[in-house]
């Protein structure tokens, strides 16, 4: 399954490189007059309207799209937070969604039983489109060359052209060289899908819950020198070996959660880059106060993440840390969120940093226990549901 952090032991199907710039070319891919849609969403007007975003440009809607299929748990996110799910129709990857957080939120049923993974063999097959069938595509086509170095200029406008519209822009890592347009924020990004699906209410009654959240937990923060260190590593690195992915928290929106609670990142000042592949000594060498694994809620089990920590604990350098030493340990985020997936990473990453303040974290169990909350859970379910 594709990862990427720069690198994460599973980390990229290919070295990135530069994919030109004629994907982005204005005059193939912005214009999309006569792509087809739908009636739906809670917007009755039928006239056209547009929706600006890089690299794709100015695409154009007859109507509101009904089908969709969306890259991964980024744009899917944004998909069901906006009342769509029950359009979905496939994604690039349905492997490797955080889908215990969903199973918290109020009669709010998330499963991809019946949604098609795209992605096979280290291939994206065209025809899988044309079986989808969709009003519109959520991703972004120069990622997608990235996963697929098939996939040309021509495939794209094919599929703009005989099915419907392409929107979408990576917005998860910054500083990456395989394009020159600008990434947008989360909730930058969650607007512009809004707009597709005109469902501005929805967008706006979850930015409100989200700009609760940070104002609520941001007064309470300790201040910077109380504050625990945090070593950001990937749950995919080799624990029995002793080979680590560490990050700096940089200013992409896979971090976004720890950037907002004002993590201490114990790696930020001895790291050169987007990561390092350190060994248990050099672990050691820093240790941080609490340690954090990256894809930690996605893509490995309770059990399975245990037993990677474990090994650390039985291992004569790892069991020194600090952090092995005061059970600090603990299951982090996937890098891919969207807007939901983000309201359950900020609480989750605010009671491991900071237990005096939000309440001790007690593993995922944590989210089953209603008085322990953040934010209102049953609000969020509302507004998918449409109660609002």
């Amino acid at each position: 399954m594709f990862e990427d952090d720069s690198a994460d032991g599973t980390a990229t199907r290919r070295e990135y490189v530069k994919y030109g710039s004629a994907v982005l070319a204005g005059g193939v891919l912005a214009g999309c007059a006569g792509d087809r849609g739908s009636d739906g969403s809670e917007s009755t007007d039928s006239e056209s309207y547009s929706v600006s975003m890089e690299p794709m440009g100015t695409v154009s809607f007859d109507s509101v799209p009904e089908t969709w299929m969306a890259y991964f748990s980024n744009y899917g996110d944004m998909g069901i937070a906006l009342g769509q799910l029950d359009g979905l129709q496939g994604l690039i990857f349905t492997e490797n969604w955080p889908l215990t957080f969903f199973d918290h939120l109020p009669g709010v049923d998330v499963s991809f039983d019946d949604v098609p993974q795209l992605m096979g063999e280290g291939s994206i097959p065209k025809e899988s489109f044309y079986e989808l069938n969709c009003d519109v595509h959520l991703m972004d086509p120069n990622f997608i060359s990235l996963l697929d170095d098939n996939w040309d200029e021509g495939d794209y406008d094919e599929i703009r052209n005989s099915l419907g519209p392409i929107v979408g822009n990576t917005i998860r890592r910054r500083g990456e060289d395989w394009h020159d347009y600008p990434y947008y924020s989360l909730y930058e990004a969650f607007g512009k899908i809004a707009e597709v699906f005109q469902q501005q209410e929805r967008y706006e009654a979850i930015t409100q819950i989200h700009d609760g959240l940070l104002d609520d937990v941001q007064s309470q923060l300790p201040d910077e020198e109380e504050r625990p260190t945090v070593g950001l590593l990937s749950v995919n690195s080799d624990f029995e070996e002793g080979s680590f992915y560490a990050y700096p928290v940089n200013d992409g929106n896979g971090h976004k959660q720890y950037r907002d609670l004002g993590m201490r990142g114990a790696f930020d000042d001895v790291i050169e880059g987007g990561y390092a592949e350190w060994d248990y000594e050099q672990l050691l060498e820093v240790d941080p106060d609490a340690l954090v694994f990256q894809y930690g809620f996605s893509h490995v089990s309770t059990e399975e993440f245990e037993r990677r920590m474990d090994a650390m604990r039985d291992d004569s350098v790892g069991k020194q840390l600090t952090a092995v030493q005061n059970d600090r340990l603990y299951r982090g985020g996937t890098s891919y969120q969207g807007p939901l997936i983000n309201l359950f990473q900020t609480e989750a990453a605010a009671k491991q940093f900071y237990p005096d303040t939000f309440g001790e974290w007690e593993g995922i169990d944590t989210l089953a226990k209603p008085d322990a909350r953040l934010f209102d859970y049953q609000a969020v379910a509302d507004i998918i549901n449409g109660d609002f």
